[in-house]
């Protein structure tokens, strides 16, 4: 029986074996990390926002609209402080009425040789709202809403004690649209960019970035991998749109 030899392991049955069981871990690192951007977005749909603080390294960090939330008191102060008192009046959970879809969706994930870091691309079309039947869900709340929102992840992941966490999530919004008018005709939501840093902003975060900003600006988020043909890295000088 005649076989063909690996060129980086040459004939060495132990070493086919190692490279084998390398790639298939790798493989498997790259399931579990996709799994587990996904289960961030589904506890995200429901604002399960204790359940998507667990999610991370108590070292991580989160990018957010120019403000970065660093540690494991800033990841809470924004999903239990920022997203939970806004959306759902600081209950843990779905309320009556309120939709917030987050699809993640067109992954690229990429393993480090070590197997213990990882970087992750996802993409999220989300749609809100406030059915208008429950406009007294929320104290205040007088009128309804409904939209579109469109952003790209760029995220850094980490192996502890076997277990993959998220350990940098960049999250960057680029459109924003009411239902009825379309992204075309809605202004962007400079309201959501963070100003005041934390302690002066009770819910902000600890570092402004001022790198920011919504459609119709159509800057390009660095990509993490090299050009698949050419090998080349992404070059961040070339993402910025012209106009």
């Amino acid at each position: 029986m005649t076989t063909t030899a690996d060129p980086a392991t040459g004939s060495d049955p132990a070493a086919q074996i190692a490279a084998l069981e390398h790639r298939i871990e790798r493989l498997e690192a790259q399931q579990e990390i996709r799994t587990l951007q996904h289960k961030y977005g589904y506890y995200l749909d429901k604002c399960h926002y204790r359940e998507v603080s667990q999610l991370f390294s108590d070292d991580g960090e989160v990018y957010f609209c120019g403000g970065l939330y660093k540690a494991r008191a800033g990841i809470e102060r924004l999903y239990i402080g920022r997203f939970g008192t806004r959306f759902v009046a600081g209950h843990n959970g779905p309320v009556f009425g309120f939709l917030l879809d987050h699809p993640q969706m067109q992954d690229v994930v990429t393993v480090a040789d070590d197997g213990r870091t990882a970087r992750g691309r996802f993409r999220s079309v989300m749609q809100a709202g406030l059915h208008y039947s429950a406009r007294d869900t929320f104290p205040g709340t007088t009128s309804y809403e409904q939209w579109w929102e469109g952003g790209i992840y760029e995220n850094e992941y980490v192996k502890e004690d076997g277990i993959w966490k998220i350990m940098r999530l960049q999250y960057r919004p680029f459109w924003h649209g009411d239902y009825d008018k379309g992204w075309a005709r809605t202004d962007p939501m400079s309201a959501v960019i963070p100003t005041t840093t934390f302690p002066e902003d009770p819910l902000g975060p600890d570092e402004l970035t001022g790198d920011f900003r919504l459609f119709p600006h159509t800057d390009t988020v660095s990509f993490h991998y090299p050009h698949p043909v050419t090998g080349q890295q992404w070059d961040p000088d070339a993402g910025r749109a012209l106009g």
